[in-house]
């Protein structure tokens, strides 16, 4: 997502600057009605604001004189966490202090003054083999490239699996996605978060991962596939694009199941130009759809997250990117439910403040706040392109950024509590069992006889729906069938459904 999860304190490389004129930007329209009242700030741990008792308390004072109403923190990291009472390892860092919780923490004091806190978790995130996490029952030295058979890596087609220093976990593992799920889960069981986002919830960008044997072997059972499919073949890139949309369910079924209350947020793609808005043919073009295999569209139609925040980085000063930034918050705004459906997921506009001058991004909030939609900026670390370039120290670039976006007609002058309930509360999820080929199977939802959702089953036999209405509803897989009621608020897990029979799974969508 925010940063390279690596050990520098870089954030990510943005967009490249295109050629040609700088086109004029129309103002976009005034939004109907809001979107999101989210006014956010993320907080990274690539650099001093969270690693000690110190910082955390500065960092809640400037936010709460910033005036933003959410603080997306830093939690899980590469397999580990910034926090004491998760499943996971804490951080490996020199700069935390001994015995401290950051999370738990932070939590306290932003609570305190009125705003919530967001846990934000690198989903895939397995190592970085210049900064490694100690312990020795870190995820990378149980699961990582020497472990022949039990190795949970993202791979190329030779075997390879480092992207730059980075290691990543592959969502199409069942062990693997097991591990992401019950990392995000303790934190929503163990602190009094207000939610989970979701960042690296995709595949390293280059569309040529996947390949680790264990995944070509679950891809050939459940499709009926043979050989070793080409980086793009399309049958192969939907069958990925699928797994990674399948652990995003699984996660948000698990969090409601756990705490229904709770927030599912993702940090999303946003590359190069946008889609016109509405035209989701058009997005199947894009790096986003077809590289790193995130299809966000879907995820907030099915209320599988209930906030997308796009990582909207764009330049205003680079031609083309202004126009970027507006047609993907555009684009976003115009997909959030089905048509006629009027409960679709909360959008707010992720910008790259270390980017921009102070200038710029009060015009990027204020623009994305005009089209109705929330905002968040990263970073409180980097609050400035002055700042990012050592030029300025962060205290003044908070200062700068803090004069123009809380000034009359800023994006933060006027800013309430965010206290709006999210849209997903209820569910049901369950599982297949006694087969060697648990996934990619088709499952029906059906009420008084009609079908009213499908989906498929994950590598591990998992499957779920989600903001179905309450009453009975009868599941339908492979011959097996269960009934029970959806309830008003909360996620009820079916019992196994033993399914004998070895049939090949389904291809393609449900």
């Amino acid at each position: 997502m925010l940063v390279p999860l690596a050990g520098a304190t870089a954030p990510p490389t943005p967009d490249p600057a295109p050629e040609g004129p700088r086109p004029e930007v129309a103002a976009p329209a005034p939004a109907p009605a809001s979107i999101s009242d989210v006014r956010g700030l993320w907080v990274d741990a690539f650099g001093p604001g969270l690693k000690t008792a110190a910082q955390v308390r500065q960092t809640v004072e400037e936010a709460a004189r910033l005036g933003v109403n959410t603080l997306f923190v830093q939690a899980i990291r590469r397999g580990d966490c910034l926090c004491r009472r998760s499943a996971l390892p804490v951080v490996t860092d020199a700069d935390l202090e001994p015995g401290f919780d950051p999370l738990g923490e932070i939590t306290r004091l932003a609570h305190g003054r009125g705003m919530r806190v967001i846990a934000w978790a690198s989903v895939t995130g397995a190592s970085n083999t210049q900064v490694p996490n100690t312990s020795p029952a870190h995820v990378f030295r149980v699961h990582g490239p020497g472990a022949g058979a039990a190795s949970w890596l993202a791979r190329r087609p030779d075997g390879s699996w480092r992207t730059g220093s980075d290691a990543w976990l592959d969502p199409a593992i069942p062990a693997a996605a097991d591990f992401m799920v019950a990392g995000l889960v303790s934190l929503v069981r163990n602190y009094p978060v207000d939610g989970v986002q979701l960042d690296r919830i995709r595949y390293p960008d280059g569309g040529v991962w996947g390949y680790d044997p264990k995944v070509l072997a679950r891809y050939r059972a459940e499709t009926g596939a043979r050989g070793t499919p080409a980086t793009t073949d399309p049958r192969w890139l939907d069958w990925k694009r699928g797994q990674v949309t399948a652990l995003v369910r699984r996660i948000s079924l698990e969090v409601k199941a756990a705490r229904p209350s709770a927030w599912v947020s993702a940090a999303t793609i946003t590359y190069q130009a946008p889609p016109a808005p509405g035209d989701l043919a058009a997005f199947r073009k894009t790096r986003t759809y077809a590289d790193v295999l995130q299809d966000w569209p879907t995820w907030m139609q099915e209320g599988l997250i209930d906030l997308n925040v796009l990582m909207n980085y764009k330049r205003d000063a680079v031609p083309a990117q202004a126009a970027w930034f507006d047609g993907w918050n555009a684009f976003a705004a115009s997909v959030r439910a089905a048509p006629g459906d009027l409960r679709g997921a909360e959008v707010a506009g992720g910008t790259a403040l270390y980017l921009n001058p102070p200038a710029v991004t009060a015009a990027q909030a204020a623009r994305t706040v005009a089209a109705g939609l929330g905002w968040v900026g990263y970073s409180y670390r980097t609050p400035t392109l002055d700042v990012y370039g050592t030029r300025q120290s962060t205290p003044e670039g908070l200062a700068a950024v803090r004069d123009l976006l809380t000034a009359p007609g800023g994006a933060l002058a006027r800013v309430s509590p965010w206290t709006a309930q999210p849209r997903t509360v209820r569910g049901l999820l369950g599982r297949v069992v006694g087969t060697p080929v648990p996934g990619g199977r088709v499952v029906e939802a059906l009420r008084g006889g009609q079908v009213v959702a499908r989906t498929l089953t994950d590598g591990g036999g998992n499957y779920g729906f989600l903001n179905l209405a309450p009453g009975p509803v009868e599941v339908r897989v492979s011959g097996q069938r269960w009934a029970e009621p959806v309830p008003e608020v909360g996620v009820i897990r079916y019992p196994d459904l033993l399914v004998r029979d070895v049939q090949p799974a389904a291809s393609g969508r449900p």
